[in-house]
């Protein structure tokens, strides 16, 4: 048994003196409060942002609900729900309300719950009698600049977190319009595309009736082609030159008229030198 107590003992101060020494270390670069002023024209104010730079967010209250035997680890209420922006490690100064002329005490959060947070103190002279009781329920009156940015910081991503919830909002909104619209929407593209079809159906009859018309235009020409091929063929057969010799001609006509003369055409008979015109 006593050797569990040991352990549990051992396991608490080394626990105390991590803490201590990240105090010495935060506490051997911080810088008075004048100089971590924070400069209010780094923000991008909205009318959503619910951020007012001449608001000392610094500043709140808190009451202390619960503490260990050293006071060493306390336990901090605070009606602003700014708390929840602290992180462990961050410096807190505080003091007690009742002593309004006495110096702050520097306190670092440990851990955060919701409207609470838990901090370290080192030393409580600062702010509080040696000799009286820190008592569960006190008031403290209590300053971070720490805090003040983490809250500005805050401020500005809330910003950019309401612009892209406007930017989603318009494509949501897009989106709704086009899902309420759809029966619209539907009958527009089916009469836009009935009206293609129409069209369509108007150039076919058109074509078709260009097809007709170059059909019976055709066979008019076909017709007239024809006619003059007629024309030409009786013009050729009534200017054709014949080339029968004229006394074969003469024997022909003779013999159908049925005139005497031998049974067929004898050749002609060239003239004597003499001039006779006869050769008997």
């Amino acid at each position: 048994m006593k050797s569990f107590i040991f352990i549990l003992l051992s396991l608490f101060h080394s626990s105390l003196w991590s803490v201590e020494s990240t105090s010495s270390s935060l506490n051997s670069r911080r810088a008075p409060v004048d100089q971590l002023a924070l400069k209010s024209k780094t923000l991008i104010l909205d009318t959503d942002s619910f951020y007012d730079p001449n608001v000392d967010y610094s500043s709140f209250s808190g009451r202390v609900t619960d503490r260990d035997s050293t006071a060493a680890i306390v336990k901090v209420s605070s009606e602003s729900k700014n708390v929840r922006f602290f992180r462990a490690g961050d410096l807190v100064q505080f003091k007690v309300q009742s002593q309004k002329n006495s110096d702050y005490c520097d306190g670092y959060v440990r851990s955060i719950e919701e409207n609470y947070f838990v901090m370290f103190t080192k030393d409580l002279d600062p702010c509080f009698p040696e000799q009286d009781y820190f008592r569960r329920g006190t008031a403290l009156v209590m300053r971070s600049t720490k805090l003040a940015q983490r809250i500005r910081e805050a401020s500005v991503y809330r910003a950019s977190l309401i612009q892209k919830k406007k930017d989603f909002m318009q494509q949501l909104n897009g989106i709704n319009n086009g899902l309420w619209n759809f029966e619209e929407r539907k009958v527009q593209l089916a009469a836009e595309y009935d009206q293609r079809l129409a069209e369509l159906e108007k150039e076919k009859l058109k074509a078709l009736e260009n097809l007709l018309s170059r059909k019976n235009d055709e066979i008019k020409l076909q017709r007239e082609l024809v006619y003059r091929l007629d024309t030409i063929d009786q013009e050729l057969d009534f200017y054709r030159i014949d080339k029968n010799e004229l006394m074969i001609d003469r024997w022909h006509l003779d013999k159908d008229l049925g005139y005497p003369v031998y049974n067929r055409p004898e050749e002609i008979r060239p003239k004597r030198a003499s001039g006779e015109s006869h050769i008997e």
